[in-house]
């Protein structure tokens, strides 16, 4: 992304603050005396500046990241679900009856031919199976579903790389 367009698209973010956020998120651990070292502020000003971003909501916490395969999760399945109501409040029935679905990693709402995609990490295909007929066809208003299996992830990205 040229500078510019980051400018314009993170708002009142300055270079230090982008690069908090980039270190931030692929080492969440990092002491604020390593990340002020990194970015070339003193602690103070750098500590300020975290508190900031999550004050103001540009941080949303912190996490640690697992490694699906090796925890037995590596099928992945994305799903189009066509709901055969889609006012507003059949859309929140959906949207909450979807957030109680461990097994849903990602669910986005879509201007498409079907109404959202999901993306279902699972250990197997049985597993998934099992996961679409008892839970995700019994989620409120869904019509119909159409399912695509994921061989290989060829690129997975995080916010961080777009910071």
């Amino acid at each position: 992304m040229r500078e510019k367009d980051k400018s314009d698209a993170f708002g009142d973010l300055d270079r230090h603050d982008r690069r908090i956020l980039s270190i931030l998120a692929s080492e969440g651990r990092i002491s604020i005396a390593d990340l002020a070292r990194r970015i070339g502020l003193s602690k103070s000003p750098t500590q300020a500046r975290v508190r900031r971003l999550e004050e103001t909501g540009v941080i949303t916490g912190y996490r640690a990241m697992f490694d699906p395969i090796r925890m037995g999760l590596d099928h992945v399945a994305f799903v189009e679900v066509r709901l055969n109501d889609t006012r507003e409040a059949a859309l929140r029935a959906f949207n909450a009856a979807v957030a109680g679905i461990a097994q849903i990693e990602q669910a986005h709402m879509m201007a498409a031919s079907f109404d959202y995609l999901l993306k279902v990490r699972t250990r197997d295909m049985r597993d998934y199976r099992r996961v679409l007929a008892e839970e995700i066809t019994a989620l409120p208003h869904v019509e119909n579903t159409s399912t695509f299996v994921a061989m290989e992830a060829v690129k997975e990205s995080d916010v961080a790389d777009v910071i």
